[in-house]
C-alpha cells in the first residue's frame, strides 16, 4: 500500500497534530494554575463548613481544569505578541508545536468541561464564578485590556483572585466578607507583583506594544506605584486577623511578611533611573511569589489548626 505524502494530508485538512503531552500541559500554564489551585484550596478549607472530600477533589479538578483552560485561550490569542518576546517565544504556539487552532479547541473544551463538572456536581454559584472568571480573563483581560490600558494588570487582577472566591463558595453554596478579605489580598498583591516583572522586562513589552505601566508612565511612576501598592498590601493581609477570621499566630506571620513586602518595595523606588541590572526589581518579583505562597499558607495552617482544637475540645 502507498503511503501518503504528509503535507497533502494537512493541505486536505487531515493531519494530526504533531504536538506532545507536554506541549498541551505548556498550554494549561502549569506555574499560574499551582497558585490558582492552591489558593483555591484554602478558600475551601478555610470555609466554615466541611464538604464531601470526593466532592473536595473535584472542585480542585475542576478550578485547576478552569485555570488551565484560560491559560490555553490567553495562548491563543497572544500568539502574536508571544513571539516577539523572549519570556514567551518559547511556548507552544508561537514556537509552532500546536496550532493556534488547536489550542483554541482545547482551551473553548475544557473551558466548558471545568464549568459543567463543578456545576452539575458540586454547586452552581462556584460554577457561575468560574466561568466569569474564566471569561474575563480571556476575553475582558486579554482580548481587551492587556492592549490597550496601562491598568491592564490592576483591573484584570481581579480574574486571578476569584479562586480562593470560588474554593469557598464550592463549599457553602455562598459568599462571604471572609472570602472576599482573600480576594482582596491577591488583587493587591497583583499590580506590584507584574510591575516588577515588567520594570525589568519592558523593553519586551514595548516591542510587543503591550502598554505596561513602565512603558508608559515611565519606571519612576510605576516604582512610585508599586510602593503603594505594598502599603496597602501589608495591613490588608493581617486584615484576617483583625477581624477575628484567624489567630494571632498567622496575624503575625502576616505582618512580618507585609513588613518584608513593604522592605523590597522601598527598595525598587530607590533604583535609580539609568539602573539596567534593576537587582531590587527582581528581588521583590521573587519576594512576591513567596509572600502570596506564604501568606495563604499561613491561613490554611491557622485554619486547619483551629479546626482540629475545637474539635478536641468538643
Amino acid at each position: 500500500m502507498a503511503l501518503v505524502d504528509e503535507t497533502s494530508i494537512d493541505e486536505a485538512g487531515f493531519r494530526m497534530s504533531e504536538a506532545t503531552a507536554g506541549d498541551f500541559f505548556a498550554l494549561l500554564k502549569p506555574r499560574v494554575m499551582s497558585l490558582v489551585v492552591f489558593t483555591a484550596f484554602v478558600g475551601l478549607v478555610a470555609a466554615p463548613v466541611t464538604i464531601n472530600p470526593l466532592l473536595a477533589v473535584i472542585a480542585i479538578l475542576s478550578i485547576a481544569i478552569g485555570a488551565g483552560a484560560s491559560g490555553a485561550l490567553n495562548m491563543w490569542y497572544d500568539a502574536d505578541i508571544d513571539a516577539v518576546m523572549t519570556r514567551t517565544a518559547s511556548r507552544p504556539v508561537p514556537a509552532g508545536r500546536i496550532r493556534p487552532g488547536e489550542a483554541l479547541s482545547f482551551g473553548l473544551v475544557l473551558s466548558v468541561l471545568s464549568v459543567m463538572t463543578l456545576g452539575v456536581l458540586v454547586n452552581w454559584l462556584s460554577a457561575t464564578l468560574l466561568a466569569f472568571t474564566i471569561f474575563f480573563y480571556a476575553v475582558v483581560y486579554t482580548m481587551w485590556l492587556k492592549r490597550w490600558t496601562p491598568q491592564n494588570i490592576v483591573i484584570g487582577g481581579a480574574a486571578g483572585a476569584i479562586p480562593p472566591v470560588i474554593g469557598w463558595a464550592a463549599v457553602t453554596g455562598s459568599v462571604s466578607l471572609e472570602s472576599f478579605v482573600l480576594f482582596l489580598i491577591i488583587f493587591l498583591w497583583t499590580p506590584p507583583h507584574f510591575w516588577a516583572l515588567a520594570l525589568f522586562k519592558s523593553e519586551d513589552y514595548a516591542r510587543a506594544g503591550i502598554p505596561m505601566m513602565p512603558n508608559v508612565a515611565g519606571q519612576a511612576s510605576t516604582r512610585r506605584q508599586i510602593f503603594a501598592y505594598a502599603l496597602l498590601l501589608a495591613p490588608v493581609g493581617v486584615l484576617p486577623w483583625i477581624l477575628g477570621y484567624t489567630t494571632p499566630v498567622y496575624g503575625v506571620a502576616a505582618m512580618l511578611l507585609g513588613l518584608g513586602f513593604v522592605w523590597y518595595a522601598w527598595k525598587v523606588l530607590g533604583m535609580a533611573d539609568d539602573d539596567r541590572v534593576m537587582k531590587p526589581a527582581k528581588a521583590l518579583f521573587a519576594y512576591s511569589l513567596l509572600y502570596l505562597f506564604a501568606i495563604f499558607a499561613a491561613y490554611l495552617a491557622d485554619s486547619v489548626v483551629e479546626r482540629a482544637l475545637a474539635m478536641g475540645g468538643a
